[in-house]
């Protein structure tokens, strides 16, 4: 594994780095009300008596907000916490009607857990999971719709949020962004959250610093409400040359929430933080704490779908697929799915290639989702399978492909309707080797001379000969017999 420190002018430096991410649970309605929780309604459309904060209104718990950071929590291989607190955050913003937010302190849902990221050169180290706390989301200041006016959309108001923090146990950019990418995936198989990170529903909040190796941690900052993993990247890496720049200069990093620019990739100052405890909190009068039953907690357990990690080490060690190959496979869900699908019965490794080349290339190009696609599990098994039994041939296979992908067609029809078969009669290629041959005796004289490299040449004319289907493996076994004999 590769080193990331990070070389400044007077010497080394180490990066420590903190998430917190922030996800919106998948749920119909609020963390305490029952308005809809859905994305894209018109401003201030899915708003309650309770969001808007009017006299009187109590909070009543949604019992699946609940359940769903309790799987989560499962997925993170965390302890479930049976008795849990809220609290009231108090802090003044004009898109918290409240005055303070729902949340959780000193006694969250769920406490510690771990997450495996995995690397780009095929390393995976663990990474610290602090506690996740259920939360109330704010609502959204629009300083575009009039000259001198702020609006307030209070859709988002009450909306359920897991706040799951990590321990400062990264690294890198390229660290954050394989934490942000697994977690995603986990809450996506879950079905926690959607992970839609434009959209807002997951978003990350950075902490950085740097020290000397080997010494105290150093001041920090908050890079808030990073909605994308180039954007993660991009905020550390500012961040990280930034105050290196500012400690070798001489000068001290200030504790501080910052905003990322997304137009220039910089960090500015967005406010101070005179202490690091910059909120205060109480328990909320309104809510009794949180119990969750043992058997309850069993249940969601028992329950849970086989996770990306537990399906990446099958697939490696079972079906003998690359670690990278594993990791793109296994990234979503319903990709994990449609792989076991469609090699049921085939070459692994082969299906394997074909999905993260020729699909995962096409859809690409074409802009479409897995799910869109034409070409379904059973008919890329299918096309794989034309592959292995000597039917086509590789290059054959990859025109069956385009037409498959275009039309939804059955591979075996498609190579049956335009006579692709791969020709695999000894006679039929013999006879088409003869002719090559004898219609270049000059480079059979210089082949035997000892130019090695037209073989080549000769394996080319006799595939053109066979309009591209004669069995490869066949032509270089009888040419190389009939050449050097």
């Amino acid at each position: 594994m590769t080193s990331n420190l990070v070389s400044g002018v007077t010497g080394d430096w180490e990066v420590v780095i903190g998430l917190e991410v922030h996800a919106q649970v998948s749920s119909n309605a609020k963390l305490f009300s029952g308005a809809s929780a859905t994305f894209g309604a018109d401003p201030n459309q899915n708003v309650s008596l309770v969001d808007a904060a009017m006299p009187g209104m109590l909070p009543v718990i949604n019992h699946e907000c609940v359940r769903q950071a309790v799987r989560t929590g499962l997925g993170l291989k965390a302890e479930i916490n049976l008795v849990s607190v809220f609290d009231r955050k108090n802090y003044f913003y004009a898109d918290l009607p409240q005055g303070y937010q729902i949340s959780q302190f000193k006694q969250p849902i769920v406490g510690e857990g771990t997450l495996r990221i995995d690397l780009p050169d095929g390393s995976s180290r663990n990474i610290g999971i602090e506690r996740l706390h259920l939360e109330q989301d704010a609502g959204k200041s629009m300083h575009d719709q009039h000259p001198s006016k702020s609006y307030i959309d209070l859709n988002r108001t009450g909306v359920a949020l897991m706040e799951i923090v990590s321990r400062p146990d990264m690294r890198s950019s390229i660290e954050a962004a394989a934490y942000v990418r697994k977690l995603r995936s986990i809450l996506r198989y879950l079905g926690t959250c959607d992970g839609n990170m434009e959209e807002g529903s997951l978003r990350a909040d950075v902490n950085v610093s740097v020290r000397r190796p080997g010494e105290a941690l150093g001041t920090r900052t908050e890079t808030k409400n990073l909605n994308s993993l180039r954007f993660i990247q991009q905020a550390i890496d500012f961040e990280v040359t930034r105050q290196i720049e500012i400690i070798e200069d001489g000068g001290e990093i200030d504790q501080e929430t910052r905003l990322f620019d997304t137009t220039t990739g910089a960090t500015r100052t967005m406010r101070s933080k005179e202490d690091a405890h910059d909120y205060r909190y109480f328990p909320d009068p309104d809510l009794l704490p949180l119990v969750i039953p043992q058997d309850e907690v069993n249940e969601l357990a028992a329950a849970l779908p086989e996770l990306p990690d537990q399906i990446k080490d099958r697939l490696i060690g079972d079906y003998g697929l690359s670690a990278y190959d594993a990791a793109v496979i296994t990234e979503e869900r319903e990709t994990a799915l449609f792989y076991e699908a469609a090699s049921a019965g085939h070459d692994r490794k082969l299906v394997a290639n074909w999905m993260t080349v020729e699909l995962f290339g096409a859809l690409n190009k074409s802009g479409q989702t897995l799910t869109e696609c034409n070409i379904t599990p059973e008919r890329l098994g299918g096309l794989v399978g034309l592959i292995s039994d000597g039917t086509i041939s590789g290059k054959i296979a990859k025109d069956v492909f385009a037409v498959m992908f275009e039309t939804g067609g059955d591979a075996a029809s498609i190579v049956e309707e335009k006579g692709l078969k791969q020709v695999s009669d000894s006679g039929a290629i013999e006879a088409l080797i003869d002719a090559v041959i004898a219609e270049n005796e000059d480079k059979v004289l210089e082949y035997r001379a000892g130019k090695d490299k037209l073989f080549g040449f000769f394996v080319g004319q006799v595939m053109k000969q066979s309009g591209g289907q004669a069995n490869p493996g066949m032509v270089n076994q009888i040419l190389r017999t009939k050449l050097d004999g």
